[in-house]
């Protein structure tokens, strides 16, 4: 039993901490953040560009980019329209970059549904 914080009397509760499942390295699908940093810094190294030029298109700094690309930030809808435009894709662009992603590994039939799924996003 535990102690009660309160007058010093025991609880019925066990010191237990409730848990979920654990779940698989295998099944854990990835974030969006990661994929969409993946996304934005692929498009921007093919068109040759540096962080700090796109940055500055965009607007933003150049460390809240490097962070985004690197997944460790979750940039509004405006942050991401605006480096979209920054590097002349759509957003409707980065959705499909990033639905794709999402599908790669998933079996054949499962990934029937998730294509469905992505152009409904799209639209």
């Amino acid at each position: 039993m535990a102690e009660n914080p309160f007058r010093g009397q025991r609880s019925e509760a066990p010191d237990v901490v409730a848990r979920s499942a654990p779940v698989s390295p295998l099944r854990r699908e990835p974030l969006w953040r990661h994929l969409l940093g993946g996304s934005l810094r692929r498009r921007r190294t093919e068109r040759g560009e540096t962080l700090e030029t796109v940055a500055a298109r965009a607007g933003v700094s150049t460390q809240y980019l490097s962070e985004i690309e690197r997944g460790r930030k979750e940039p509004s809808s405006e942050i991401i329209a605006v480096v979209a435009r920054a590097l002349d894709v759509t957003l409707i662009d980065l959705t499909l970059d990033v639905a794709q992603a999402l599908t790669v590994e998933r079996p054949a039939v499962e990934q029937s549904a998730a294509s469905a799924t992505c152009f409904a996003l799209a639209a």
